[in-house]
């Protein structure tokens, strides 16, 4: 039985394919006492110095995908990382309460970024997410996990309770028809860089996700903000025929 979502559109556009529900593994940070503070530390900066290599990293990758302007969104995540107070933060709640160091980012990522969008600018108050990319990549880190990735043989659409900037770009272009996020919003990075890669998008979906969705058939609708899951044939036709008004108006414009 159809069912239909609004969300908020990112980009215009039609695709239709099954969906990749796309679940972040949750980084389970546990506190624990240290004697040896001064190592703990270290550890810390020796898993944000790693941190701030793998950004260097996406950089690369992002420049040669979605050009030097959206890239330097890495470049502003390194800078997060070697911001004073950030590390001022982290290494004090390690001295002061001799605790582990996934610990004390944990705390810190939780204080900046309700700093951040506690703010009445819409642009800093997507700085919040940032904050919590940053230090997931570095907590990721000191536990020796890898961040998620979505891993898929055909193309989908990938449908995630929010996906961060890093992920984003690690997305393989030719494997995504469409993404769809419950949260965000349409000033976000990820949003930012869904438009630059030509990927239709939604955010902000009224949707729960359930893993029963996954690998249903789906048309996402950004002409519209609508996701429509298990179609039925009135709609699968109305859509297929947009989808293809959509190409002919893209390939006439390449054209002129």
């Amino acid at each position: 039985m159809m069912k239909v979502y609004q969300g908020k559109s990112v980009l215009n556009g039609i695709a239709i394919g099954k969906i990749c529900l796309y679940k972040r593994d949750q980084q389970q940070v546990v506190r624990c006492k240290v004697q040896d503070i001064e190592g703990e530390i270290r550890r810390f900066q020796e898993a944000k110095e790693t941190a701030i290599s793998q950004l260097g990293a996406l950089y690369e990758k992002a420049v040669k995908e979605v050009g030097e302007t959206n890239a330097a969104i890495f470049e502003m995540h390194q800078m997060l990382l070697e911001d004073e107070d950030y590390q001022d933060s982290v290494e004090n709640i390690i001295r002061t309460q001799q605790v582990n160091a996934e610990y004390a980012t944990a705390v810190t990522s939780d204080h900046f970024s309700s700093r951040f969008a506690e703010m009445d600018d819409d642009y800093m108050k997507e700085r919040a997410a940032d904050i919590r990319d940053i230090s997931e990549r570095v907590i990721a880190n000191l536990s020796g996990e890898n961040k998620s990735k979505v891993v898929t043989d055909e193309p989908v659409i990938i449908l995630a309770d929010d996906l961060a900037p890093s992920e984003t770009v690690q997305l393989e272009k030719d494997k995504v028809l469409s993404f769809v996020t419950v949260h965000g919003s349409v000033n976000s990075h990820t949003a930012i860089l869904a438009r630059t890669m030509g990927i239709p998008a939604l955010v902000s979906t009224e949707m729960e996700l359930t893993d029963d969705l996954d690998g249903k058939l789906a048309v996402v609708d950004g002409n519209h903000g609508m996701i429509y899951v298990e179609p039925d044939a009135e709609t699968m036709e109305k859509m297929e025929a947009l989808k293809k008004d959509c190409l002919l108006y893209t390939s006439d414009a390449a054209d002129e």
